[in-house]
């Protein structure tokens, strides 16, 4: 229950959405009148500027996204611990034919000042060239960079030529803790192209690449197609994203995660033996807890270890909420928690 966001079901106004749009015939290859709405939709969020080209995941958003903005024998800044870097089976590297340089994470967050040495590889024959900062929006450790933080990136990038990608996986998340207003958020900095999640937060399947930059939007259509990714039966992509955004039931579920993350740390605070790694900024938990308790809690509510043995005789744990998680989920794993320090007395 606790794993993984993805590991939630789908929720009822997208399936609803889902069988509204599976009557009669529509026009393939996203020329039918559902997905002319999602764009729309996404215009509104975004601006009028912004351009949306929706697809089936997030590795495939987030190639296309980079796609647009990258040639072969330039490079993209991310996160060690990005999951561009660990965990997309180096589908970037092999469909862009660019490289990735990684940084150090600090909280999951990268800093500008670990660019600045490679600053010197721009020009040089010998070198990669730098083109692409990509951010993860939240980061894979649940914190988010703040408005003043991803301006100052925008800032470095227009100074040095270089594009903002944002890897939106879990955008939700984040912009349901920043104040969930997009324009103001990504596009009034100066973020160039975001991949836009949906599954994480109730969709059944479908992100998007939201093209901010008008200056690249134009290319969009046939990389989407080059990347295997444009869906014959749109449709069924887009009516998802209009339900989605239907009375900002993503945000509200967002939220909802984020709400139950903030209550579990909230009640850690009476487990001594849990130690909260970092604090809580969206849906995700990262908890050091006794070795011997993980198996009987993953029982309880299943969850992946992060880091094994992190200190002698305990693990890192994650925890992520999802938008289908209550507090009597919560109140049952910290009772059985209770039940556990009982036992150890």
């Amino acid at each position: 229950m606790f794993a993984s966001d993805n590991a939630s079901g789908v929720h009822p106004a997208i399936m609803a959405a889902l069988a509204d749009a599976n009557r009669g015939h529509a026009l393939g290859y996203g020329a039918d009148e559902l997905t002319a709405r999602a764009n729309r939709a996404f215009k509104q969020l975004f601006g009028d500027q912004a351009e949306s080209f929706l697809v089936y995941n997030g590795t495939g958003a987030n190639v296309i996204a980079l796609k647009g903005l990258v040639r072969s024998f330039e490079a993209v800044f991310c996160s060690a611990e990005s999951h561009l870097w660990i965990d997309e089976a180096g589908a970037p590297e092999q469909f862009l034919g660019a490289k990735l340089i990684t940084l150090p994470a600090h909280n999951g967050k990268i800093r500008i000042d670990d660019m600045r040495p490679r600053l010197g590889d721009i020009g040089f024959q010998h070198r990669s060239q730098p083109r692409v900062i990509s951010l993860a929006q939240c980061t894979e450790r649940g914190s988010v960079y703040r408005p003043d933080e991803l301006g100052a990136f925008c800032d470095f990038a227009r100074a040095h030529g270089f594009y903002v990608h944002i890897d939106g996986a879990r955008i939700h998340n984040a912009v349901a803790a920043l104040g969930g207003d997009c324009k103001r958020l990504f596009t009034e900095l100066g973020v160039d192209v975001v991949s836009f999640g949906g599954t994480k937060n109730g969709l059944m399947m479908g992100e998007a690449v939201v093209v901010l930059n008008p200056a690249l939007q134009a290319q969009y259509p046939v990389i989407r197609k080059h990347g295997m990714h444009l869906a014959s039966k749109m449709r069924f992509l887009a009516a998802q994203f209009l339900a989605y955004f239907e009375d900002d039931l993503w945000l509200h579920n967002a939220a909802q995660a984020n709400a139950m993350a903030a209550y579990l740390a909230e009640r850690l605070k009476a487990v001594p033996q849990a130690r909260l790694v970092a604090p809580v900024e969206t849906n995700m938990l990262f908890v050091e807890l006794p070795n011997d308790w993980l198996a009987p809690l993953q029982q309880q509510a299943y969850f992946h270890v992060w880091r094994a043995d992190s200190s002698p005789g305990r693990s890192e744990a994650r925890l992520v909420m999802s938008f289908d998680i209550e507090r009597a989920h919560v109140d049952a794993f910290v009772a059985r928690m209770g039940q556990l320090a009982a036992q150890e007395q």
